[in-house]
């Protein structure tokens, strides 16, 4: 059950429909990687919400789809307007090595050392800017 309060999910959904590929020059909601229905937001204490994406790679081995959950995370850690805890998984059998990058792209020590690499922050920021 979803909870629609104070419109959080929509914000979640507008902040990551955005988000460009890193490959293509297409958006995730315009490759159908995220979509309204991936996104779930629950109540989970006074003011503070739980926000969980399931988003879809477009191939089942899909090398982006770990670098695809880290733009989703720290695009939405930096824009959600409320408290929130964040779970980011990759759609129930739809990646090759589904397991392996949910554990990733949820682990704090991993996402703060993949931000660190200088390379991969710059294409994670190229992907999450608002477009002009």
């Amino acid at each position: 059950e979803s909870y629609f309060m104070d419109g959080c999910l929509f914000s979640a959904v507008d902040i990551i429909r955005t988000i460009r590929d890193p490959e293509k020059p297409n958006t995730l909601e315009e490759l159908e990687v995220v979509t309204e229905s991936c996104v779930e937001v629950h109540e989970i204490g006074e003011d503070e919400y739980l926000v969980v994406i399931r988003f879809t790679p477009t191939v089942p081995h899909c090398s982006l789809a770990t670098l695809i959950g880290l733009c989703l995370r720290i695009k939405l850690q930096r824009c959600l307007p409320f408290r929130h805890k964040l779970e980011i998984y990759i759609s129930e059998g739809t990646h090759s090595t589904e397991e392996d990058i949910n554990k990733q792209i949820n682990d704090k020590e991993r996402v703060a050392a993949a931000m660190e690499n200088p390379n991969l922050r710059e294409i994670v920021e190229q992907c999450v800017t608002e477009p002009d």
